[in-house]
């Protein structure tokens, strides 16, 4: 190791990662460290997009994409201006790394391997001399005569000069006990962006089934979002369920995870709007069987499905529909009720809401306003996007801006 000044980022995960690397190239005179608490690096960039990473979003209006977090929206609006979507494009082209947007702007690498952006980045680290330890983790930080001191829980003491925190979300308030003790406070941790369970509810017979343009809203609330939606066998998934469950995640935490929402699996329509398609359709294929005739391409299994929940019989034709049934599918349409029972992780999407307060962080730096030289990044701080590469971005932001300002302090103490 080199004599002098050090950093230790805790987390090996894509801020620490992003917070190390950059810190040692625009510095080469720090000793940068990278302490992981398990045996893998990485974890979440592997497992992302289905193992591709959705490394960021192909928007570039940055109160637009300000308006993806359901926290901290006004804090990334002004962190952005340092580090945005054009600079992690830009930075990973640099290293020989292409992104390309989807449809949906999603952004990955045109390798479609997640491997690509760990490797890139375990080259980052050789390249600048970035030691990396795992099994590594810290029970305690104190704060002493200028200097940090790290408890490990394998019985290790480390010292640092700058300290940057990376460690991911905590899920219970007391593994932030040791945060606590350094002098901030938490925003409770609440789970966000996960799958909606309905236990035995006969809709989940229709696992499987996707729907491309549904509207859901949570009952008593103002939150609703609109988008695809997954059947699955435990209940509803797919983009539109997370981005609810992002928006809601503290008011469904309130009702520890049991609450109704309202679908409408025809958002194009409204009810005026569908009752005249209702009467097209009686005239012009009278004597077609409703089972057989879907005016609204909806999935088979889920058309019939909503005409049994309808009390319709499978005999019945367009020209026969009584009015109490009609106004009951039209009603099973728009406004489907059903009741939520718990919640299940989405795979590697599942993010935690809450964390370091952000009134406590200076965001033109990432450092903490209570202790000096101490640096925050990634999930660890108040800030949570909604899924499509946003929490990705959120960590080679703060990452990138700990760094700057880690690298640029030390310069100036040392001129």
């Amino acid at each position: 190791m080199k004599e002098g000044k050090s950093l230790i980022v805790i987390g090996g995960g894509a801020a620490g990662f992003f917070c190390a690397v950059n810190v040692a190239r625009l510095n080469p005179d720090l000793n940068v460290t990278i302490l992981e608490k398990t045996g893998k690096l990485l974890s979440k960039v592997k497992v992302s997009g289905g193992g591709r990473c959705n490394v960021t979003h192909f928007c570039f209006d940055i109160n637009e994409v300000a308006d993806s977090y359901p926290r901290g929206g006004g804090f990334v609006k002004k962190i952005f201006h340092h580090f945005f979507i054009t600079d992690t494009i830009d930075w990973y082209k640099e290293r020989g790394v292409e992104l390309k947007a989807e449809a949906d702007g999603r952004m990955f690498p045109v390798t479609n391997s997640s491997q690509t952006i760990i490797d890139c980045l375990l080259q980052e680290a050789g390249k600048y001399k970035v030691a990396i330890k795992m099994h590594h983790e810290v029970n305690e930080v104190f704060y002493k005569n200028d200097k940090f001191g790290l408890k490990i829980k394998n019985g290790l003491n480390l010292e640092a000069d700058y300290l940057c925190i990376a460690a991911g979300g905590f899920s219970k308030m007391n593994m932030y006990e040791w945060l606590i003790k350094a002098g901030h406070s938490i925003s409770s941790p609440v789970p966000s962006l996960f799958t909606f369970n309905m236990p035995k509810h006969p809709i989940t017979k229709l696992m499987g089934v996707t729907v491309d343009d549904v509207s859901l809203k949570m009952a008593g609330t103002k939150l609703q979002q609109r988008g695809p939606v997954l059947i699955t066998h435990w209940g509803l998934s797919g983009p539109c369920v997370l981005r609810l469950s992002a928006w809601a995640a503290r008011e469904v935490a309130e009702k520890s995870w049991q609450f109704a929402i309202s679908i409408n699996w025809v958002s194009q329509y409204n009810e005026t709007t569908l009752r005249a398609l209702f009467q097209e359709w009686r005239l012009k294929h009278a004597s077609q069987k409703v089972f057989f005739g879907n005016p609204l391409s909806l999935p088979k299994r889920l058309w019939e499905f909503l005409l049994f929940q309808s009390n319709l019989d499978e005999k019945i034709r367009w020209a026969e529909l009584p009015a109490k049934q009609q106004n009951l599918l039209v009603k099973n349409l728009l406004n489907y009720e059903c009741e939520i029972s718990g919640k299940t992780t989405f795979k590697e999407e599942f993010v935690t809401a809450g964390g370091i307060k952000l009134t406590e962080i200076d965001h033109n730096t990432m450092m903490s306003k209570k202790v000096p030289n101490l640096f925050f990044a990634g999930e660890i701080i108040d800030v949570d996007g909604i899924t499509g590469g946003f929490n990705f971005q959120n960590a080679w932001t703060t990452g990138y801006v700990a760094a700057k300002s880690i690298a640029a302090n030390f310069v100036s103490i040392n001129t």
